[in-house]
């Protein structure tokens, strides 16, 4: 229930799996199921544990029944089967507690109904009725529209420059105001907080990726993703800094491919390490947003990056991103020289806002959601826009008159050091 309904695998799904915890409920599904078209045999014993067994290896059905009658806490046990079952799956559940307000959370936490035992012929069928009203119902699945995947990721110069922080505001605004399907793909390990920005556990999906590779498909996709709206989910991790990633990139290309198949947008948050560790990560990604800060450590490894994006992905457009610049405050390099050192104009500039960040924080909701009112973050929905833009038209044909695209100008950063190229003094030696 984590990822868009998918139709096309709902087709090849089980019609109906049962999970009861008496021989009295099985005896009473069995007739009705049988009337249905489906298999008898589907009526398994075990309740709602061995659903959650079950469905975390194996595919969900169309129709699911459950027995809470051992769930000593039917409700967050209906939140664990949530977290195996697919998008697309009515689930119908049965009890012995009669209280309305069990009902009510049941019903508003996704199951279809919940029926009080002992059951009887004519409810099972009235309940079954209605499930296949429900199957049977458009789904809300966006038309689709001949148009490429829309790939970025976002890159930090330097660790504090806020690029996890740009990556979840870009994720948000291609999600509500771009009405992208978007999946935010948070390859910090150890640290990312992809999750964190939103409120949300970040789950156990992506280092699962990376230990058992083989088990990436669209069906690991729709289970792994947390989602976060209607129309965006995320995949992060806080794996255990004692275990080091162990990995040749292979499964973060492999999400890369299966998330391309699902989602309509990927926003990639990722970390410069990578970016060197796994260069064939920025191999279908059409625009890089590179997040910096105007000091003397930035402008040199911009010059370092936008160097390697020439060489290495000439097919990427590069945006760069100043963020956190004080206003009026003394910075370590002027913007002016900030461009010279680096042979290029910054795209776009972030003021330093440690107040709409603090509410941010304290609200779980991305920069660009909680100061979407604030003029200094107007930034942030201009660079979606651009990078829809871009990925749509395979042009950037909103890139300011005299900004360079791709950072071609940019230095290797051999040669000329970056005092001279800024006209710095050092200070005399005594």
């Amino acid at each position: 229930m984590n990822a868009p309904f998918n139709p096309q695998r709902a087709a090849h799904r089980e019609p109906f799996i049962a999970f009861v915890c008496d021989e009295t409920t099985a005896d009473a599904l069995r007739p009705i199921a049988i009337e249905q078209g489906w298999n008898p045999e589907k009526v398994n014993k075990g309740g709602l544990r061995n659903a959650v067994q079950t469905l975390s290896v194996s595919a969900s059905p169309n129709v699911l029944f459950v027995d809470l009658s051992e769930s000593g806490d039917p409700l967050n046990d209906i939140n664990a089967l949530a977290e195996v079952c697919e998008p697309g799956t009515v689930v119908i559940a049965a009890g012995q507690v009669n209280d309305v307000r069990l009902y009510r959370d049941l019903v508003a936490s996704g199951i279809q109904d919940y029926l009080l035992k002992p059951l009887n012929p004519d409810m099972l069928r009235e309940a079954f009725a209605h499930a296949y009203t429900t199957l049977n119902a458009p789904k809300h699945v966006d038309p689709t529209v001949d148009r490429p995947h829309c790939a970025v990721a976002v890159i930090g110069t330097r660790g504090g420059v806020g690029a996890s922080t740009i990556a979840t505001s870009l994720a948000w605004l291609t999600s509500e105001k771009g009405a992208r399907t978007t999946a935010l793909l948070d390859l910090d390990v150890h640290f990312g907080t992809g999750a964190l920005a939103l409120d949300l556990e970040p789950g156990r999906g992506l280092t699962d990726a990376i230990e058992n590779p083989s088990r990436i498909d669209g069906l690991f996709i729709e289970r792994a993703m947390v989602k976060a709206s209607d129309k965006l989910a995320v995949l992060s991790a806080e794996a255990p800094i004692n275990q080091p990633v162990m990995t040749d990139g292979a499964a973060f290309f492999q999400l890369q491919e299966e998330i391309r198949t699902a989602f309509e947008c990927t926003v990639i948050d990722l970390p410069r390490t990578m970016l060197v560790n796994y260069p064939h990560l920025i191999t279908d990604v059409q625009v890089a947003v590179l997040v910096t800060e105007l000091t003397l450590a930035a402008a040199r490894d911009s010059i370092r990056i936008l160097s390697w994006f020439k060489s290495n992905a000439p097919h990427t457009t590069v945006i760069v991103v100043a963020n956190r610049v004080p206003a009026g405050g003394t910075l370590e390099i002027t913007r002016k020289d900030f461009e010279g050192s680096i042979e290029r104009r910054i795209d776009y500039t972030i003021p330093y806002d440690p107040k709409t960040a603090v509410q941010a924080a304290k609200l779980g909701k991305p920069l660009a959601e909680a100061g979407k009112a604030v003029k200094g973050m107007a930034p942030l929905a201009e660079i979606a826009e651009r990078v829809v833009a871009l990925t749509d038209s395979g042009d950037d044909a909103r890139a300011p008159k005299g900004k360079d695209k791709k950072g071609q100008g940019a230095s290797d950063g051999k040669g000329t050091s970056l005092f001279a190229k800024l006209n710095l003094k050092l200070p005399k030696k005594k």
